[in-house]
């Protein structure tokens, strides 16, 4: 692929890569990933990811609390995410959220800290990255809520239907697509990348899960990206390049790079 391409969404900073971080990102260049974008789930991985990006010029960071810690979350927390943010290496809030499917913290107190992680992302005039898993109504009602009409942000490996991508999509937000439209038996991901416009379609690994096919029950790596965007360009009936190319000018255009 002649193309370079931009992985959305990774954890770089997870413990699966703490015996060859350094090897694994230093392959990228020659994989043609250009950029990669590491969102925290906590204070620990969102400072983590801070430090990743400072470290290497092709990382970028998110700063926020992920649903199943939203449990620890408090002001304090809040106001050092608010610090961080600052930081021009980091691009967005997130990855936040809802999910229903794990319940690892209370629905209630996971509604309250998407919330203000929104309006945080909003204070900041930050766009956002959405995690959502069996929460599509409550998700959608929250964003919907606070939507302003400076509001935009990733769906990370989005889940949901064609018809809720498009609502998502007039709420100003890119509907990211990973490892699972690679999947046999993933039709619902398979229709959302056939049907959702290209100019609103990001791709990406959410390394170290979610491995695409043929490396499925493997750790996944960003350079695993380019399966993705093959995928997408089958069913598109395009070239892999073309995906590529598109899919980098609109998370340029999100995020003003």
């Amino acid at each position: 692929m002649e193309n370079k391409l931009i992985d959305s969404h990774a954890h770089l900073d997870d413990e699966s890569f703490d015996e060859d971080r350094e090897e694994v990102i230093e392959s990228l260049v020659d994989n043609h990933v250009e950029i990669v974008l590491n969102p925290g789930a906590d204070l620990k991985t969102s400072r983590n990811a801070v430090a990743l990006a400072e470290k290497y010029p092709f990382i970028y960071a998110a700063v926020g609390c992920h649903p199943h810690d939203s449990k620890y979350m408090n002001d304090d927390i809040m106001n050092i995410f608010r610090e961080l943010a600052k930081n021009n290496k980091v691009l967005a809030i997130g990855e936040i959220g809802l999910d229903y499917y794990y319940d690892n913290s209370d629905r209630d107190v996971q509604r309250t800290w998407f919330r203000e992680q929104i309006r945080l992302a909003r204070e900041l005039d930050l766009p956002y990255i959405v995690h959502d898993r069996d929460a599509h109504e409550d998700i959608f009602n929250i964003m919907k809520e606070e939507h302003t009409s400076s509001t935009r942000g990733i769906l990370h490996c989005y889940s949901g239907s064609v018809e809720m991508a498009r609502e998502f999509i007039k709420l100003g937000f890119y509907i990211s697509l990973g490892g699972p439209v690679t999947f046999k038996k993933s039709k619902t991901p398979k229709l959302v990348a056939a049907e959702v416009p290209i100019d609103r379609l990001l791709i990406e690994t959410d390394s170290p899960y979610l491995t695409p096919e043929p490396f499925r029950g493997k750790r996944n790596e960003p350079k695993y990206v380019s399966y993705v965007a093959s995928e997408i360009a089958r069913i598109r009936e395009i070239t892999a390049e073309e995906v590529a190319l598109r899919t980098n000018q609109n998370f340029r255009r999100l995020f003003n790079l």
